[in-house]
């Protein structure tokens, strides 16, 4: 008797299972979910919403919840997942064009309902996302339909969007970067000359990337500020805010360490919309230049980013730092215009052998001398044998199918039969080969202008929206605010938490306190709510860089 196929052998431990179980757990969670494949840039789900969106495509917008609907043909997970994936998409702003209300990047509020939203694709989606005669295809989940291995883009659209997602064992953050800039860069790659790539976030802000090192895994590093405007002595301003943070998180932070004591406010308002613009009002006294050197130091106005570029690629996770990926994605590119133009090149020489074999049936009225034939292959006969005199005119053997196309022409299309335009139809065809066929030969300069063409077309629409520049760390210890006093009894306990001691002077949380005891022995040591630092010392102070201690 065979055991079923679902039971396993009896000598398989169960440790031997578990391992196979998790295994495929983990490759399935990294292939099929949360890893962007270098091909195209898109994880599985992402892939399918825009297939199930070329195949609604009539131009108009479609409710997003009927986009949601037709992936679920394709995506075998619930549909929350695919909105949440399409309203992601959405919000990046490159692929789909979006109607009604998709949520707001900048303050975190999510999107409506997917039945009150609509979207669409946008003219740059079409222009390098689509092309069927190129794309490999395989089944869907269930067999029913058929949905692309990846999609030919022929633009470094990973790069331009950015990826995040989390596998088992591994994680994916690439960095989004600027619409132009990778255009400069491929360019530059197809002609052998030296190219750099930085971030650049769609919140803007100004970055820091002496450390990014080409975005490679576990050393480079970003750091991104938010852009903070004096307005006055007593308000500040923040028109930008790092990448992935919202206001919301922004001012939570500046209220959280407000409450520590660490920066000196007074009030926080928030007015953003469409643009970040949120308020800081400072008390009297306050040194707006310190303050806001203490939001970078103490709040989310100032992030560290680490990338780790991890991809998908030939079916398998693979890190790569960000030079390389944007060389993978323009050879891919260079090598789906060559797919298409040799495409173009067969359908333009099969137009320009029917329309010539047209020509000459109709001019030589060949039509007239099948009229005495009674049988089918007789009628095919005579037209082959007619034609013969003129097969050294064309560029490709006669076959039975271009015999039966003739057959097929209408007397309308006969009498109405134009030679000039026929002649102007094929001499069009001809100068359309020559091109495609000098594309081809210059592919590298084809690609190049392809290039060049989609800056030209689309590149106003995407200016830098971060600030490169370079900017040290702000000391903590320097900018906190001295809002506490450190105090020493009797008994040779110091602190700020030692209220009924003797106050020494002003001090925060984050100072240093120098310290000379009655032996002559001089130790620093950080400040705390109490410690002890021996009865009578000779000296005791609490010390800043760059400043003079104060003493007692």
């Amino acid at each position: 008797m065979t055991q079923p196929a679902h039971i396993a052998p009896a000598s398989q431990s169960v440790e031997g299972m578990y391992a196979d179980y998790f295994l495929d757990y983990a490759s399935y969670v990294i292939l099929e979910r949360a890893v962007p494949k270098i091909n195209d840039g898109f994880k599985p789900v992402q892939r399918r919403i825009l297939h199930a969106m070329d195949r609604l495509d009539d131009g108009r917008y479609n409710k997003v919840a009927n986009i949601v609907g037709d992936t679920m043909k394709f995506h075998p997970h619930g549909d929350r997942s695919i909105a949440d994936a399409l309203v992601g998409l959405g919000q990046k702003g490159l692929l789909i064009d979006t109607q009604g209300n998709w949520g707001n990047i900048l303050t975190g509020d999510p999107a409506a309902a997917s039945r009150y939203i609509e979207a669409r694709f946008t003219s740059f989606a079409r222009d390098v996302v689509f092309s069927p005669k190129v794309t490999e295809w395989q089944l869907s989940y269930d067999g029913r339909n058929k949905e692309p291995v990846s999609l030919p883009v022929k633009f470094p659209l990973l790069l331009a969007q950015g990826a995040e997602g989390i596998a088992v064992g591994l994680s994916s953050k690439i960095l989004p970067h600027n619409f132009n800039e990778l255009i400069e860069a491929s360019i530059a790659y197809l002609r052998g000359q030296p190219f750099q790539l930085l971030p650049d976030f769609p919140t803007g802000g100004v970055m820091d990337a002496t450390n990014y090192r080409d975005g490679e895994r576990g050393t480079g590093r970003v750091r991104i500020r938010a852009r903070i405007l004096t307005e006055s002595k007593k308000l500040l301003r923040i028109t930008e805010i790092p990448f992935g943070v919202t206001t919301e998180i922004l001012i939570d932070s500046i209220v959280s360490a407000a409450e520590k004591g660490k920066i000196k406010i007074a009030r926080i308002e928030d007015n953003t919309a469409q643009h970040v613009d949120i308020l800081v009002h400072l008390p009297a006294g306050a040194d707006p230049e310190q303050t806001r050197k203490a939001l970078f130091a103490f709040s989310a106005c100032e992030v560290s980013i680490s990338p780790n570029a991890c991809v998908i690629v030939e079916e398998k996770p693979r890190f790569m730092c960000v030079s390389d990926i944007l060389r993978y994605n323009t050879d891919s590119t260079k090598e789906i215009l060559r797919q298409e133009q040799e495409i173009r090149l067969k359908e333009l020489n099969e137009a320009w052998h029917q329309a010539s074999l047209e020509k000459i049936f109709i001019e030589n009225r060949i039509y007239l001398s099948i009229e005495d034939s009674e049988t089918w292959e007789e009628v095919l006969g005579t037209i082959d044998r007619e034609l013969q005199p003129f097969a050294s005119r064309l560029r490709a053997p006669i076959t039975r199918d271009d015999l039966v196309r003739l057959t097929e022409i209408k007397i309308k299309r006969i009498s109405k039969f134009d030679a000039f335009k026929a002649d102007q139809h094929i001499r069009q065809l001809e100068e359309d080969i020559e091109q495609t066929q000098k594309n081809l030969n210059q592919l590298t300069k084809f690609t190049i202008r392809w290039f060049e063409a989609l800056r030209k077309k689309y590149g106003a629409a995407y200016p830098r929206k971060t600030e490169i520049s370079s900017f040290g760390s702000v000391n903590r210890a320097q900018v906190a605010v001295a809002n506490e006093t450190l105090y020493i009894d009797d008994e040779g306990f110091a602190g700020y938490g030692v209220k009924k001691g003797n106050p020494v002077c002003k001090c925060s949380t984050l100072d240093d306190v120098l310290i000379i005891d009655n032996a002559g022995v001089l130790k620093i040591v950080r400040i705390q709510d109490k410690f002890f630092a021996g009865k009578n010392p000779l000296y005791i102070s609490v010390i800043k860089k760059g400043t003079t201690p104060c003493s007692t």
